[in-house]
C-alpha cells in the first residue's frame, strides 16, 4: 500500500472540526476507497484552550497557519480559516509555493484571488480543490469541472443561502417581518450577529463567481455580479406572490445571452411548480442546464459540519487517489476574457409592489407611464382600500410582460418623479 497522505488542517472552527471528525471516524473506510492511508498529522489555530468536541492534543500544533504550509510533516494543505486576505491568503499561497495540494471551503479567497492562486497552482504542479466552498455539502463543484465537461452550460442558477432561504420560508409560512424572522434565525445559529454579508446577497454572489468560471470557462469575477438582498421583501409580497402562484427565493444566476454572460443575485419570484419553489428552510439547491444532457438539480444541505466536512473530505480522497484536475476546469492560461451582460440589458416580467397616494388619476398616470416606455402590463391589482379621510396610501401590485430592465427603471423614475407614490417601489424579477 501507498504511503500515507498526511493532512494539515487549518482552522479549526465548524468546518475544519467537521471534516477532522470524519476524517477519523471514517479512517478505514477512506483508506480502502484510497488506497492509502489518509492522516491528519498537524493543525493550525490560535486558540489552543477551547474545547472543540474532539482531542486535538494528538496533533502537531501550529500558531501560524502559513508556518504549518511549509512544514514537511504535511503532504496536503486544508484550508477552512476564511476571508479574502490575511492568514488564509498568505498560507494558501504558501502551500502551493511549497508544492503542495490545497483544499479550501474558501468562497471569499477564491472569488478575489481566484486567478493568481489557480496559475500558483498549476506552476508548482498541484491541485486546489474546492466543493465545500459553494453549496456546501451538494457535489456542483465536481459535476461542473468534471462530470459535465462533455456539455454546453447554458445556464447555473440556485438557492446558494441557507439563511435567506431559511427567512423567506418562515416570513411565507407564518406571515412574520424580516426583522422578526432575522432575529429567529440568529437566534438558532442559522444567522451571523452582523447579517449583512448573507441577507444582502454577497455570500451567494461570491458562490455565483465560482460556478459561473467552472460553468462558462471564464475568469472569475465577482465585481461584476448585480446584487440586490432580501431585506426590502415584506410579508405582502410573499403573499402576493402566493396569490400569483409563486414563491420567493434568493437565487444566484449566470447564463449566457446574445450580450454575454449575465450575472445577477437578487430576490426572484418562481413558479410554486419549480423544483427550486419546493426548496425550503436552511436546504440549499443549485440548477444546471446543458445542452446535451438537459437541465439538472441538486438539493442538499449548504452548510454545517457535517455537510460542508464532507465535501472537504471528498476533495482530500480525490487528492489522495491522484487527482489534479485544473482549479477551474481548464488551464488558467485558458480561461476567458468575460464579456458580462449588465443588468439593464436584463429582460424578463416584474413584479411591482407601489404604495400610492390617494390623488386623483394616479392610477391611470401609473399605467400611462409604463406605456410610454413600451412596458405592457399582464394584471393590475389593488390590496386594500384607501383611508381617504386621512389621505393614506394602497398598495398597488403591477406584473408586467417580458421588458428590459432599463426601460423599467426608466418607467419607475417617471412615475416617483408625479409624485403619486410614497416611497420606493418594489420591484422583484418573475422567473417563469
Amino acid at each position: 500500500m501507498a504511503n500515507a497522505l498526511r493532512v494539515g488542517i487549518a482552522g479549526l472552527g465548524t468546518v475544519g472540526i467537521g471534516a477532522l471528525k470524519i476524517l477519523n471516524q471514517r479512517a478505514n473506510e477512506l483508506t480502502l476507497s484510497a488506497g492509502r492511508p489518509i492522516r491528519v498529522t498537524a493543525v493550525a489555530s490560535r486558540d489552543r484552550t477551547r474545547d472543540r468536541g474532539i482531542d486535538v492534543s494528538q496533533y502537531l500544533w501550529f500558531e501560524n497557519p502559513v508556518e504549518m504550509a511549509g512544514s514537511p510533516e504535511i503532504d496536503i494543505f486544508v484550508e477552512t480559516i476564511g476571508g479574502a486576505e490575511g492568514p488564509a491568503h498568505d498560507a494558501v499561497k504558501a502551500a502551493l509555493k511549497a508544492g503542495k495540494p490545497v483544499v479550501t471551503a474558501n468562497k471569499a479567497l477564491l472569488a478575489k484571488h481566484g486567478a493568481e492562486l489557480a496559475r500558483l497552482a498549476e506552476t508548482n504542479g498541484v491541485a486546489i480543490a474546492f466543493e465545500p466552498a459553494a453549496a456546501g455539502g451538494i457535489p456542483v463543484i465536481k459535476a461542473l469541472k468534471e462530470s459535465l465537461v462533455g456539455n454546453r452550460i447554458t445556464r447555473v442558477s440556485g438557492i446558494m443561502n441557507g439563511t435567506c432561504n431559511y427567512i423567506l420560508s418562515r416570513m411565507e409560512a407564518e406571515g412574520l417581518s424580516f426583522a422578526e424572522c432575522l432575529k429567529d434565525a440568529q437566534r438558532l445559529g442559522y444567522a451571523e450577529a452582523d447579517p449583512t454579508f448573507d441577507v444582502e446577497g454577497f455570500d451567494t454572489a461570491h458562490k455565483l463567481a465560482l460556478l459561473t468560471s467552472l460553468a462558462f470557462g471564464t475568469e472569475v469575477d465577482s465585481d461584476s455580479i448585480y446584487v440586490e438582498g432580501i431585506s426590502g421583501v415584506t410579508p405582502l409580497d410573499l403573499k402576493m406572490a402566493d396569490e400569483l402562484g409563486f414563491r420567493i427565493k434568493l437565487l444566484g444566476v449566470a447564463e449566457r445571452t446574445s450580450q454575454g454572460i449575465e450575472q445577477r443575485v437578487h430576490p426572484t419570484m418562481v413558479p410554486k411548480t419549480s423544483q427550486l419553489a419546493q426548496v425550503m428552510g436552511v436546504l440549499n439547491a443549485v440548477s444546471i442546464q446543458a445542452d446535451p444532457v438537459g437541465e439538472l438539480t441538486f438539493v442538499g444541505p449548504g452548510a454545517g459540519a457535517g455537510a460542508t466536512g464532507s465535501a472537504v473530505v471528498g476533495d482530500i480522497l480525490d487528492i489522495a487517489r491522484g487527482a489534479n484536475v485544473a482549479t477551474f476546469g481548464r488551464s488558467a492560461g485558458a480561461l476567458e476574457k468575460p464579456v458580462r451582460a449588465p443588468i439593464r440589458q436584463h429582460e424578463g416580467g416584474y413584479y411591482i409592489r407601489m404604495d400610492v397616494k390617494d390623488v386623483p388619476g394616479a392610477a391611470a398616470r401609473i399605467a400611462t407611464r409604463m406605456a410610454e416606455r413600451g412596458i405592457s402590463l399582464e394584471s393590475i391589482l389593488q390590496k386594500g382600500s384607501r383611508d381617504r379621510s386621512t389621505g393614506g396610501t394602497v398598495p398597488v401590485v403591477l406584473i408586467t410582460y417580458a421588458t428590459s430592465e432599463a426601460k423599467l427603471r426608466e418607467a419607475l423614475s417617471d412615475i416617483a418623479g408625479d409624485g403619486v407614490l410614497e416611497g420606493d417601489p418594489q420591484a422583484i424579477r418573475i422567473e417563469r
